[in-house]
């Protein structure tokens, strides 16, 4: 827009009044006048339009413009703050629609990694029970099963899906009691699933936060908090309960799974004291990788000495099993294994603890009603009641052992 001068005739009257007159009641259009005008020259609007709705247009015919009257100025000047009101207020419903398109992309994603997290670990019971009814050699399937963890790693580190770390002998030296019981812990899993129900396996195993409250105070020197060891009792009696009324209960497979929660909880503690006690402490998905390979390396001469080679299709084939099928199973429910516990590490990394606490409560939950249904295991009305007792006080451990002692 160019600027205007008012031509001012020269006349004596005019040079000599001391006061100057009046102006008229008709102005001309002055657009000095727009005092928002100079502001909106760096502005700009969505797509980098000026806020004025047409530019253009309003230089070509400002000349015309001079000869109106006022209420062309303020008829135009209403319009052009109204127009710049309105763009100005949809920027941030931008933003928002933006902030809620990835909240929702972020949910659906952490919803799918739960499903699969749930439903590999339902295929893996399944699968390991049908290979344990027939072929009842848990180390050697437990060895099977983290050598096709150490393989999947290795790939990993190979194709640099993940960062291969940097392991020293000093770092080696920490890990191995941890890969110990991490090995012992899936091995007695293994071996209650052989002798009991996968439903009662699993009922049993919901007595973990109470080996976990019980390590935790003898090597940590973390006391529980009376929420905390309020929320045992109903597992212990639901668990109790359950095990006087299960039908497949026999003391081989009680013990076993009470020896997994005791090796399980111990691997948690020493993986804590030792990513606490390292300089450089690995995250958890690089820890697990590195205990997976060396758990397979310390299981394979103790399986050899314990059982001998029965994996090979002449033996199967001597018992009267089908090679193919034990192999297929096995290898899913391997691949399983291992997935399902790089899909835990990786929604912990997006939720807090407790969430993944509640959610671990209701995938076992999930894995009981799902082997139910797909064994048709017979389940009486008090067991039942049990095994919903003790996932009960699971649930409220889940919540309650965040709930810090208040300070005297």
């Amino acid at each position: 827009m160019q600027s205007v001068a008012f031509a001012l005739p020269p006349s004596n009257n005019f040079l000599k009044a001391q006061i100057p007159p009046k102006p008229k009641p008709h102005h001309r259009f002055n657009p000095i006048s727009l005092s928002y005008a100079p502001k909106s020259v760096d502005l700009t609007s969505i797509n980098g339009h000026s806020i004025f709705v047409n530019p253009t247009s309003l230089s070509q015919s400002s000349s015309s413009h001079f000869n109106r009257r006022t209420s062309f100025h303020s008829t135009d000047h209403d319009h052009q703050r109204s127009d710049f009101s309105v763009r100005a207020s949809s920027v941030p419903q931008t933003v928002d629609e933006s902030k809620n398109s990835t909240g929702l992309a972020k949910t659906l994603q952490l919803g799918s990694l739960m499903a699969l997290w749930y439903l590999f670990n339902i295929y893996l019971n399944i699968n390991n029970k049908q290979v344990l009814k027939v072929f009842p050699y848990p180390m050697t399937l437990t060895t099977c099963q983290l050598g096709i963890g150490a393989v999947l790693v290795l790939l990993m580190w190979s194709t640099n899906l993940y960062k291969k770390p940097k392991v020293s002998p000093a770092m080696v030296a920490a890990i191995v009691p941890v890969a110990m019981v991490h090995s012992l812990g899936n091995l007695f899993t293994n071996m209650s699933l052989g002798k009991v129900a996968v439903s009662f396996t699993h009922t049993i195993k919901a007595m973990e936060p109470f080996f976990s409250v019980l390590l935790s105070s003898l090597f940590l020197g973390e006391l529980p908090t009376l929420w905390v060891v309020s929320s045992l009792v109903p597992i212990v009696g639901g668990v109790a309960l359950a095990s006087m009324t299960e039908a497949s209960f026999n003391w081989s497979g009680f013990s076993s799974a009470m020896a997994s929660n005791l090796t399980n909880q111990s691997r948690n503690v020493f993986s804590k004291k030792f990513m606490i006690s390292k300089e450089e402490p690995l995250d958890n998905i690089t820890l697990f990788s590195i205990i997976t390979i060396m758990s397979f390396l310390l299981l394979v001469p103790a399986t050899l000495f314990m059982e001998g080679v029965r994996f090979t299709p002449s033996y199967l084939q001597s018992v009267g099993l089908n090679a193919k099928d034990i192999y297929m199973k096995s290898l899913l429910a391997g691949f399983c294994f291992h997935a399902y516990q790089q899909l835990s590490y990786m929604i912990l990394a997006r939720v807090s603890t407790v969430t993944h606490s509640v959610g671990n409560c209701v995938k076992r939950v999930v894995v009981i009603v799902a082997s139910v249904l797909f064994f048709g295991t017979p389940v009486s009305p008090i067991n039942a009641v049990g095994t919903g007792i003790a996932l009960a006080g699971v649930f409220m451990y889940s919540r309650v052992k965040r709930i810090k002692p208040k300070k005297a």
